[in-house]
């Protein structure tokens, strides 16, 4: 079975220390912990507005992005990046914290809305919406208003163990995303998670 093509993976997050374990930057996580497991440090990079490091995974060149603009002008260093490494949207993939699903799932899904997410929101508005999402859970906090506040604040420590475990998952998905294609990864998240269920 043919794995699915890509070359750019986006962590989406807010830069400084004060944000780093934050709700808000779990798709930094995820690439932190994608280059630690391929023992490749990120660089900053001004062309990108973001920092950047390459890593290769199931026979494909990945190039791993962390804007450093804040979350919400995030599309202008992806779309930086994807010009020049001449890259279709299709090949993209935008790793995030995902209000909709509890802590501990992760999912993958391609196109959509930025459901109020502002990262997506910017990243849209410059690339157009087809690329992949690779969502992590944080949960909601319940009420619409508290959004704000609950994203930029650290999750209390059983959810983020949760959150943690599941860039655990996502990073195994991911493998299978690119060695066996996207179907059996999104299967591989679906099934690890109903496992933990029953």
């Amino acid at each position: 079975m043919a794995g699915t093509p890509l070359r750019i993976i986006v962590g989406l997050g807010n830069p400084g220390p004060e944000h780093l374990l934050t709700r808000h930057n779990a798709g930094f996580w995820f690439v932190d912990a994608l280059a630690r497991e391929h023992g490749v440090q990120f660089r900053p990079h001004s062309r990108y507005q973001g920092d950047v490091c390459r890593v290769s995974m199931a026979g494909q060149d990945l190039v791993l992005l962390k804007p450093q603009t804040y979350m919400n002008r995030s599309g202008l260093s992806v779309r930086s990046l994807l010009d020049y490494v001449k890259a279709p949207v299709s090949e993209l993939m935008v790793v995030h914290d995902e209000l909709d699903l509890p802590p501990g799932m992760a999912r993958i899904k391609l196109g959509g809305g930025h459901g109020g997410h502002n990262g997506l929101r910017d990243t849209i508005r410059h690339c157009g919406p087809d690329f992949w999402r690779l969502r992590l859970g944080i949960g909601h906090p319940g009420n619409k208003d508290q959004v704000i506040d609950y994203v930029l604040q650290r999750a209390v420590p059983a959810q983020e163990e949760a959150i943690v475990a599941s860039i655990g998952d996502a990073l195994a998905a991911l493998q299978v995303f690119l060695s066996d294609g996207a179907e059996r990864a999104m299967n591989q998240l679906h099934s690890a998670k109903l496992g933990e269920e029953t």
